[in-house]
């Protein structure tokens, strides 16, 4: 994937997250590990690298807040994001 590409991904990805962020039912601090890594997708100067690892991340909070349930479709979806995040993560 290019990195226009991932910088697309990351925007879309960001809607959602506001989207879920708005709910009163979903938990607010599912996204913090997220806003902790303080990589927007704006912030263009940002390595490739970095942005594949905020968009783990993002996705790996985006299937928590879908299900607590981790054996469901976006439960196992939440767990494999988690082990990109990580990978990625040991790349920076």
């Amino acid at each position: 994937m290019h990195k226009d590409e991932l910088l697309e991904l990351h925007e879309q990805m960001v809607i959602i997250k506001d989207n879920f962020a708005a709910r009163e039912t979903v938990d607010g601090t599912l996204f913090e590990k997220y806003e902790s890594l303080d990589v927007d997708p704006s912030h263009v100067h940002k390595s490739k690298s970095e942005h594949k690892h905020a968009v783990f991340v993002l996705g790996n909070a985006l299937a928590s807040a879908m299900t607590d349930d981790e054996f469901s479709n976006a439960g196992r979806v939440g767990k494999r994001m988690e082990e990109l995040a990580d990978d990625a993560e040991s790349k920076l």
